[in-house]
């Protein structure tokens, strides 16, 4: 097992990325945001002047947390731009050595109903994406966010079934956050422990995000691992009992909610939030492997 995260979570730039990866005594960082930018979108100059940072600094990139097929990305319109970013992704992650990249299933379209999600087209852009990656060496692992895989543990199954070979990131946050559409409406959220042990066999790789769903003021809260409804512990138990060797990636929302762009932070605060959030993660884990 490893230790990573989302360090754009604690410094836009790689500087602060990489000395909060240093401080935590990690050697990883699933890289997202760059200066505001994905990885696979900041210029070939910028991504020049990472890849010499992080060479000196001895930090990798384990994972590529993409926007590939993502809640931004429609299935009702062209595929184009999630292509694009797959091919400037391959030569990035190859010169890095980065085995693995997170993508998506498309938005949800919020007009049709959970059967009428125009799966065919969604399984074909899928395969597609897959084979790319898998000829280049790259294993793509989707992952249960607010796209058709993460509308239930059953379409993520049904995902599985279509598109041979994909494997699973598990976010053990989405869930809590998100209407269990393979249930009758009105939808209660989802657990995410029944989506977790469903899909278990399935899983290369986990997020770490936890908190709950206030209900009263219909917003989502986050919290530090542990202290919300996310059964991170349960989940994190249950996989090193069962030998699970994969990565723990941290994704904190705490000081910035990353898809709501009017929520600031004091650059600071980011950052200590981020480091404070991974000590604790790894001390948790290190009582739960010793048990």
């Amino acid at each position: 097992m490893y230790l990573t995260g989302f360090a754009d979570e604690a410094s836009k730039g790689i500087d602060g990325q990489i000395k909060a990866t240093l401080e935590l005594g990690w050697k990883y960082i699933e890289s997202r945001n760059i200066d505001g930018k994905n990885i696979h979108d900041i210029t070939d100059e910028q991504f020049d002047i990472v890849c010499g940072k992080l060479a000196d600094a001895g930090i990798e990139i384990n994972c590529f947390g993409s926007a590939i097929a993502n809640w931004g990305k429609k299935i009702n319109e062209p595929f184009d731009t999630s292509l694009a970013e797959a091919k400037r992704a391959i030569p990035r992650m190859q010169r890095l050595g980065t085995k693995l990249i997170r993508i998506m299933s498309f938005a949800v379209l919020p007009d049709r109903e959970p059967d009428d999600q125009m799966e065919a087209e969604r399984f074909r852009r899928l395969r597609e994406l897959l084979k790319m990656f898998t000829d280049a060496g790259i294993k793509p692992v989707h992952e249960n966010c607010m796209n058709y895989g993460g509308m239930s543990w059953q379409h993520t199954l049904k995902l599985i079934e279509n598109v041979p070979g994909l494997r699973l990131v598990y976010d053990t946050g989405n869930p809590i956050f998100t209407d269990d559409r393979g249930k009758p409406k009105p939808y209660p959220k989802q657990s995410s422990w029944e989506f977790y042990k469903n899909v278990r066999e399935f899983i290369d790789y986990v997020h770490i995000k936890d908190g709950y769903w206030n209900a009263k003021e219909n917003k989502q809260v986050f919290t530090f691992p542990g202290e919300g409804q996310g059964d991170v512990w349960r989940i994190v138990e249950d996989l090193v009992k069962t030998g699970y060797d994969g990565g723990f990636s941290m994704e904190p929302h705490l000081a910035v909610v990353y898809h709501d762009a009017s929520i600031k932070s004091d650059a600071e605060i980011m950052y200590n939030n981020y480091v404070e959030y991974g000590k604790r993660f790894s001390k948790q884990l290190s009582v739960i492997s010793k048990q």
